[in-house]
């Protein structure tokens, strides 16, 4: 059985029950589970770190190719991939989400919207407990103007979810403008 049906047959999958009770949300999963040292953090260091771009548009198109297995994807209008600071994406060349975006794109033929921006730079957030965290994140992200996504069905995208910060302060900023948008949300990883 492929890796992301087994999570999405769960009555309560371990994605989701991270995020009940934050907001609204209509489903969650991730491809693997990742902890450090593990394989997946490898690779994860690789998407990241050692500028390895087409690998995370590589790994897009398998999470793609993974989900079209399943109905996770069902009613879904327009990928949102969490955004990068430009001064950081700059310095690293890529947003290794937009990159696992594109090849999910590529794969599932669902388009992507760059809707959501990181209006201020922020600490890394490797080292950081989970109320550092969402300090640090605190209202980082803008929807772009001109994106109207009231009414889509959204599958926000990241990479990693460790405590869920990240993906709750991005869909926290789409659901403040969009209050009739549905939220999906989907990572590589994801740590337990």
């Amino acid at each position: 059985m492929p890796r992301t049906l087994y999570h999405l047959q769960q009555k309560m999958n371990p994605m989701e029950n991270r995020f009940a009770g934050l907001f609204p949300f209509e489903r969650a999963a991730a491809l693997f589970f990742y902890r450090s040292g593990s394989e997946i953090s490898e690779l994860m260091q690789d998407l990241k770190y050692r500028h390895y771009k087409g690998l995370a548009r590589y790994m897009g198109r398998i999470m793609g190719e993974e989900l079209l297995l399943s109905d996770f994807l069902r009613d879904i209008n327009v990928i949102v991939p969490v955004p990068m600071h430009f001064i950081k994406k700059s310095k690293r060349g890529y947003n290794q989400t937009e990159e696992l975006a594109l090849g999910m794109s590529e794969e599932t033929g669902i388009p992507i919207k760059l809707a959501l921006k990181a209006i201020r730079p922020h600490k890394s957030q490797t080292t950081l407990n989970l109320g550092q965290r969402r300090e640090n994140l605190k209202n980082v992200f803008s929807i772009r103007p001109k994106h109207h996504l009231d009414g889509k069905h959204i599958l926000l995208l990241d990479d990693v979810c460790t405590t869920g910060t990240t993906l709750t302060e991005a869909a926290e900023t789409i659901l403040k403008s969009n209050s009739h948008t549905k939220i999906s949300l989907l990572t590589l990883g994801v740590t337990f």
